[in-house]
């Protein structure tokens, strides 16, 4: 009888699992880069846009490269919701649309995070071993927020 019982539990959670790979989430792939882009309204060296694109965009812009897995759900969910989050926090991809004080905000933020190695998330860095930044790499992108913040701050006559 208990093997019967557990041959309808994992009927039921096949059945559940395959139902549930039919509510896709939206993906966040924009149709057209955004004219708000902040590497289009400051200067960024080559080498900070390639590491903005493999360490930050996937979850803070309005493009994200998913990996295979992202398609499968519950995992499309969580992803969705992660870049949802981490979109709300910071979007690159609408970086020109934020008020000075915001902005400068943010570049702190990024400073912060990235120098106390909280960003990249370590989930993320688990699938992206490209995300991984050295800290000669760390160096190079917060000292390029700091110009941008210090740029911003003067260009408003804003105080630190």
């Amino acid at each position: 009888m208990a093997v019967k019982f557990w041959k309808k539990i994992l009927l039921s959670l096949a059945i559940i699992f395959v139902a549930i790979q039919f509510a896709q989430p939206a993906k966040n792939i924009a149709a057209h880069p955004s004219a708000n882009d902040i590497t289009d309204h400051y200067a960024t060296p080559p080498v900070v846009k390639q590491m903005l694109s493999v360490a930050c965009y996937d979850c803070h812009s309005n493009t994200t490269r998913y990996p295979w897995y992202a398609n499968i759900q519950p995992v499309g969910w969580w992803l969705a919701s992660h870049i949802n989050d981490g979109k709300q926090h910071l979007n690159f991809s609408e970086f020109a649309t934020y008020s000075p004080k915001r902005a400068t905000k943010k570049l702190d933020q990024i400073i912060d995070e990235v120098t106390d190695r909280e960003m990249p998330l370590a989930s993320y860095k688990l699938g992206h071993a490209d995300a991984r930044l050295t800290n000669a790499q760390g160096k190079l992108l917060t000292d390029w927020a700091a110009t941008i913040r210090d740029r911003i701050l003067a260009d408003n006559h804003l105080s630190d």
